[in-house]
């Protein structure tokens, strides 16, 4: 008796310590991949008498760097103008002023507005889209899908760009709540993406890739991308994007957060839809 009772204890031991195992393995690989869930944004208020041209000149910075993806290519990089280092009041002067240019902005302001919602109204020599002579310009209309900035929030980064150097500020604040603030409540974080195409659009993939016969020029064509990367290879090239560089680009130029951005299910989604091509 005292054997089996023995027995059966060893055998409580086993399976107690074969579920400890599997839960211990379980949550090592829900750390290794990307988020599971992702937020939908939250309601949030905004007091408009408490906003300042200095509050939201910094909110046009956060949508520079964050939401409006600009420094993914307006950085030192060379793939577009440097920005940041650039005084855009005196460079969007210059600009208008050039015999090239053939918009219709005549300050600087609306040059800059100008500049964001029909990119190919002046192309910055040797900045074009390749092939196109300058003629063409590879940045994406900014209050378009995939980055479908608001009026408001395109007033804020001319309100930044205007100011980073120390120029004047021209826009006006805004009179009604900026639909951003919703966005930004939730950290930048959005609905989670129902499809490939969705999550794509979601990611501004086919702002620097071509997809499905459009896209982008300024990241590897992604065109019959399953005769040259598996279903692992290409995860791996969205979350841990300087792991491997595809031939004749350089390192840096994707963005290395989208394993904190995506769900698990849009990652899936988009190594599928992509393996489709």
């Amino acid at each position: 008796m005292m054997e089996r009772n023995r027995q059966r204890g060893n055998v409580l031991l086993s399976t107690l310590g074969f579920s400890l195992g599997l839960i211990l393995l379980f949550t090592m690989v829900a750390n290794i991949l990307p988020q599971v869930e992702g937020e939908a944004p939250v309601d949030s208020e905004v007091d408009l008498g408490a906003l300042t041209m200095d509050s939201f000149v910094s909110l046009g910075e956060e949508l520079f760097r964050g939401k409006g993806t600009c420094t993914l290519c307006h950085n030192n990089l060379g793939r577009a103008p440097d920005i940041l280092v650039m005084n855009m009041v005196d460079t969007s002067s210059e600009r208008l002023s050039d015999t090239r240019y053939q918009g219709g902005a005549a300050d600087v302001e609306a040059y800059l507005r100008e500049s964001m919602i029909d990119p190919s109204g002046y192309v910055v020599a040797s900045f074009g889209k390749k092939g196109s002579d300058d003629t063409e310009s590879p940045m994406p209309t900014v209050n378009k899908a995939p980055l479908n900035l608001s009026d408001i929030e395109i007033d804020a980064i001319i309100a930044f760009m205007q100011s980073k150097d120390g120029g004047e500020v021209t826009v006006a604040l805004p009179t009604e709540a900026p639909a951003v603030a919703e966005e930004s409540a939730a950290g930048g974080g959005a609905a989670p993406a129902e499809s490939g195409e969705a999550a794509i659009a979601k990611y501004g993939c086919s702002a620097c890739h071509l997809i499905s016969g459009s896209g982008g020029d300024l990241g590897p064509d992604l065109s019959g991308i399953a005769a040259r990367l598996d279903a692992q290879q290409l995860q791996q090239a969205i979350t841990e994007p300087n792991a491997v560089i595809a031939e004749g680009f350089a390192v840096g130029l994707m963005p290395t957060d989208f394993a904190n951005k995506m769900t698990v299910s849009e990652l899936k989604m988009v190594v599928d839809l992509l393996l489709k091509q």
